[in-house]
């Protein structure tokens, strides 16, 4: 049992009363504290479990926490968490992967298909009474080049869903994927996909090594005319590079990080008419939520257990 858990980034409202039963019994005290109250400093002295959702945890920070000997990021990116020091100071780290991969490759095609069928624009006009399909564009996914940039959990299924609407699919990712190669996802160079893809979706966790992966000659060389679909870190993409495609308007960029995002950044290019921002709601499902917590409780239990799942820096 820890001493206690202290809970940065999120609110208690956020975790199911199940959730916060099974927390209960892990620790002696659960405490909710803002990274940006005051008080935290005076909570992390006697802190040895420490629960984060997209808040930053560096070595500083680490060196606050006297006493810490685990960190559960409550999601799957934990860029933000200095892993390496963690390890340094015996600090076990966590993530909580594939909670949500129905559910953002889900997203991927709700995206697309609102976009290459038009269906806002529809919606708009069918409530102002007008029921003509005049000035309306539309394609298929049929037949077209879908890039996967990335193929893990999620970059997985989303290749899956594009076999099923008849798509011929290619996949970039650090390691080739035979099982997938064998399905019939044909491997590529990164830049060959992005080059001759007509729609791209992108599927990389952040970390040092993928940061500004896509970089601004990648950027460049990605087809005129395609539809990419970002739902991950926006910190992978040099962003003055894609803005300077967006000016072009020979895109479109469809995203869903944007409250990760410098305000600014997202403000900006948010204004340019070829790039769709939504809130973070790939991974908001009943059944994704669910599924997160239970995963973040199951870590805390196994590492307690000294039975270690999801480790993210062994």
């Amino acid at each position: 049992m820890f001493n206690k858990v202290l809970i940065t980034g999120f609110k208690k409202a956020e975790l199911s009363p199940q959730t916060l039963q099974r927390l209960s019994k892990l620790s002696k005290k659960i405490v909710f504290c803002s990274p940006e109250d005051p008080k935290v400093k005076s909570e992390q002295q006697d802190t040895d479990c420490l629960l984060v959702k997209f808040n930053p945890v560096a070595k500083e920070d680490i060196n606050h926490l006297p006493k810490l000997k685990y960190v559960g990021v409550l999601g799957t990116g934990y860029g933000k968490v200095d892993t390496n020091y963690a390890k340094t100071k015996k600090v076990t780290v966590t993530n909580v992967p594939g909670y949500s991969t129905e559910s953002v490759a889900e997203f991927v095609f709700a995206a697309i298909l609102e976009n290459i069928r038009e269906l806002e624009k529809a919606k708009k006009q069918a409530r102002n009474g007008n029921y003509s399909e005049d000035g309306f564009k539309a394609t298929e996914l049929k037949n077209k080049k879908f890039g996967v940039v990335g193929l893990g959990r999620i970059g997985t299924r989303v290749s899956e869903l594009a076999m099923a609407f008849g798509a011929n699919v290619s996949y970039w990712s650090k390691n080739r994927k035979k099982t997938q190669e064998n399905k019939g996802t044909k491997y590529q160079d990164l830049q060959t996909l992005l080059n001759t893809s007509d729609v791209i979706s992108i599927h990389l966790a952040l970390n040092s090594r993928t940061e500004k992966i896509i970089s601004g000659k990648l950027i460049t060389s990605i087809k005129k005319g395609a539809v990419v679909v970002n739902t991950a870190p926006m910190e992978l993409l040099d962003l003055k590079s894609l803005e300077m495609r967006l000016q072009a308007k020979d895109l479109v960029f469809i995203l869903d990080h944007s409250d990760e995002m410098n305000s600014q950044d997202a403000k900006r290019i948010s204004k340019y008419q070829t790039c769709i921002v939504y809130p973070p709601i790939g991974y908001i499902s009943e059944e994704a939520r669910e599924g997160k917590q239970q995963i973040l409780i199951d870590n805390i239990e196994n590492f307690l257990k000294g039975t270690l799942q999801n480790v993210v820096n062994p």
